[in-house]
């Protein structure tokens, strides 16, 4: 009988993912008062943003977060881009995500990960092989499913091993700091029904230091081995990390010009991704997001569609 939910549930997830959609990384609404973060997400839904991605990183909430942005819109789709499996046993994390999804049938995405060791440890607990605990922690979120309401389910995944799990027993793989190499890879490895999200960076290519910007950022993703791990499947080394190299920028960040997003776009598109989540770097205010966002916004929806 489990079996046969969780199947009923992947189906139903494909349905409401097989689109061609585009999504917003949003973890900058994390520092803005709630009235004024509802207010922006209207904006954000009114730019054609199919999902918005919340962090699990800031300390504030994303599951409340989630319900309160997807009371405020209409269409917008809301997903934790990803919930730390860490931070709640598996029973807690189903209460969410099927609170969310009995509330906002086919609005709400789970997006689940092991997070990294320095955090999870952070937080004062063990960190098992990331493998072995998705595994256990997927079973023991079937078991407390039971009966009730689920919504789709990715796995943050970027090495094989956790591809293979996404597709296997999650909806798909939602992927960070990843180059277009890495989208291929991935749609190879997972089956072929699975839903692919890739995250790409894009940056206010206005300016002409915006490689030294993005290079500042980047200095924090490039301190954590699982990134830098899976970025050495790619031909990177430490030379590229140590200061980050033209090479290494030029394969995860874009410049938000019309042609050059167009054609990183396509071959994101190309490469197997079902879905493209655009992440405007370094962080900027809301205010600069939404600069960005709608100056842009005709150039992704075209290049999505």
């Amino acid at each position: 009988m489990i079996e046969a939910e969780t199947n009923l549930k992947r189906e139903r997830g494909r349905a409401m993912l097989a689109t061609n959609t585009f999504g917003l990384w949003a973890g900058f609404l994390d520092r803005l008062p709630l009235t004024e973060a509802t207010a922006v997400a209207k904006r954000i839904e009114a730019c054609g943003v199919d999902t918005i991605w919340l962090p699990e990183w800031s300390g504030v909430e994303p599951f409340i977060r989630a319900g309160l942005y997807l009371a405020a819109t209409d269409r917008l789709k809301v997903a934790t881009g990803v919930a730390n499996a860490h931070a709640r046993d598996a029973g807690a994390m189903v209460a969410a995500a099927s609170t969310l999804e009995a509330s906002f049938p086919g609005r709400f995405l789970l997006g689940l990960g092991v997070s990294h060791r320095a955090v999870v440890e952070r937080r004062g607990h063990t960190f098992p092989p990331p493998l072995t605990f998705m595994r256990s922690y997927l079973d023991a979120m079937t078991s407390a499913a039971q009966s009730l309401p689920m919504p789709p389910i990715v796995l943050g995944a970027l090495g094989p091993k956790m591809l293979q799990l996404a597709g296997s027993s999650a909806n798909g793989a939602y992927s960070y700091f990843c180059p277009v190499a890495h989208t291929v890879a991935a749609r190879k490895i997972i089956r072929p029904e699975a839903w692919l999200v890739s995250s790409q960076m894009v940056s206010d290519g206005h300016s002409e230091s915006w490689k030294e910007r993005v290079a500042g950022y980047m200095e924090l993703c490039l301190s954590m081995p699982n990134y830098t791990t899976n970025l050495e499947r790619f031909g990177f080394g430490t030379e590229d990390f140590t200061t980050p190299s033209d090479s290494l920028i030029d394969s995860l960040v874009v410049a938000d010009d019309p042609e050059l997003l167009s054609t990183r776009i396509r071959l994101q598109r190309q490469a197997g991704a079902n879905h493209v989540v655009f992440q405007f770097v370094p962080p900027s205010s809301a205010r600069g997001v939404m600069v960005l966002l709608e100056r842009n916004a005709a150039t992704l929806r075209a290049a999505t569609s």
